[in-house]
């Protein structure tokens, strides 16, 4: 009637613990403990299914099934505590499907990943890993939906894993950027106007290879100066094409900002001419009044 009643989770919780054989370690496939518990954690997986339909996004039911599935791999065998986490993976891939910009299943699903991986792991010494499928689920996801924020957040924590675990070199992280900047374009090339943030995240997401100061989620290290100069080269004149037709979207003026501040960083003079920053600061201020204050201080801090 109302999942939202978290209590009743928690005093569901401590019933089942008590059928549960004392949290035991079950070490046998076989026998009446191992049947229990499998079928009492089956039975309750089933029970939430219409209420995860229902309510898609209330923290408690998902809170709780995952509970039942961390006490799958406490007590019952790592392979049988691997085929019901497996086929929550199949679950949440269908939920997904059907709103696939529900940031619990996202999340839920990450976690589902980790523990397949760790019980893989268990089981076979060879490579568990599921970064690369994860990775290209990603593209799938976006591919669908240009706006899914979840699918670009999960990609930009899955790229610095991914290259590790294909021992990238630096010359295949540069080209590896470079294919997302380009993915990262054509994206905000369908839309520029639109007020869609995800793109624009991801975006700096990518740029932050080209700060002056190294930075913790860059993923392409020791590039030269000229190099991340001339990246940031290439994306301000992008941008400024993009702008042809689209004026009023803040967000172009707002990465041209921070692009040129960038190029200025790294080479000690701008990109572009110090007028264009100066109107790109009075666009952005006209489009963002809200943060008028801000643009009108960095407009001083740069005494333009």
């Amino acid at each position: 009637m109302n999942p939202e009643y978290y209590t009743i989770w928690n005093y569901r919780r401590l019933i089942l613990r008590s059928f549960f054989t004392q949290g035991r370690k079950v070490e046998t496939s076989s026998g009446p403990d191992f049947e229990t518990v499998r079928q009492y954690i089956v039975d309750d997986l089933a029970f939430l299914l219409p209420l995860l339909r229902k309510f898609p996004k209330c923290y408690w039911i998902w809170n709780y099934r995952l509970w039942l599935l961390d006490e799958a791999s406490r007590l019952l065998p790592s392979a049988v505590a691997y085929q019901l986490w497996h086929k929550e993976l199949a679950l949440v891939g269908k939920m997904l499907s059907l709103d696939s910009r529900n940031f619990h299943g996202w999340g839920y699903r990450s976690r589902v990943v980790e523990e397949i991986e760790k019980l893989s792991a268990e089981a076979d010494s060879t490579n568990s890993s599921m970064t690369e499928s994860e990775f290209n689920y990603t593209t799938k996801m976006i591919e669908t939906n240009l706006s899914n924020f979840s699918a670009w957040h999960r990609r930009s924590k899955s790229i610095p894993k991914l290259l590790d675990e294909r021992n990238a070199t630096h010359e295949e992280r540069k080209e590896f950027l470079d294919k997302e900047l380009e993915l990262i374009q054509r994206a905000l090339w369908a839309d520029p106007d639109s007020a869609d943030q995800s793109l624009w995240f991801y975006h700096q997401y990518l740029i932050c290879n080209f700060e002056a100061v190294s930075n913790a989620h860059a993923f392409v290290q020791y590039l030269s100066v000229d190099d991340k100069a001339e990246y940031v080269q290439v994306q301000i004149e992008d941008l400024q094409e993009m702008l042809d037709g689209v004026e009023t979207c803040k967000w172009i003026y707002q990465r041209l900002l921070d692009l040129s501040l960038l190029g200025k960083e790294l080479k000690g003079q701008w990109p572009v001419e110090p007028s264009l920053v100066e109107s790109w600061i009075g666009k952005v201020t006209e489009l963002d009044p809200l943060r008028k204050g801000r643009w009108q201080d960095l407009q001083l801090q740069l005494s333009l």
